[in-house]
């Protein structure tokens, strides 16, 4: 099945710690037998509200989108490895479908909220 986790990291500590992050949830991915399709860099922006996490208030985030095929099982797994990472502010993983007619069109790359449905209009 292919997965969207849609991450946000607490912001101003550089680029580094969303590497170390998804490099971790990759390697658990590809352990398992997964496959990583991509990873799209959002950058920082403010988040919807103000979030606390291990003490600290976040007004933002720096969002990431890594998009990977693998069983439930491993999906269940990357969830419990970002919820205890302490950089992590929020997360959401997605599934974007099960069958191969429903994923073959889906690429890597996560578009900008939307940039591409807006220019198709």
């Amino acid at each position: 099945m292919l997965y969207e986790v849609i991450g946000v990291v607490r912001p101003h500590k550089g680029i580094s710690e969303i590497k170390e992050i998804v490099r971790a949830a990759g390697h658990l991915i590809l352990k398992e037998g997964g496959v990583v399709r991509g990873l799209t860099n959002w950058g920082t922006f403010y988040l919807p509200k103000p979030t606390r996490r291990q003490g600290i208030t976040h007004a933002e985030g720096h969002y990431f989108i890594l998009r990977f095929d693998s069983s439930p099982k491993t999906q269940h797994s990357v969830r419990k490895v970002l919820k205890l990472d302490p950089r992590m502010i929020r997360f959401s993983v997605v599934g974007m479908g099960s069958t191969l007619e429903e994923i073959k069109n889906i690429s890597g790359h996560a578009d900008f909220m939307g940039k591409k449905a807006l220019s198709d209009e």
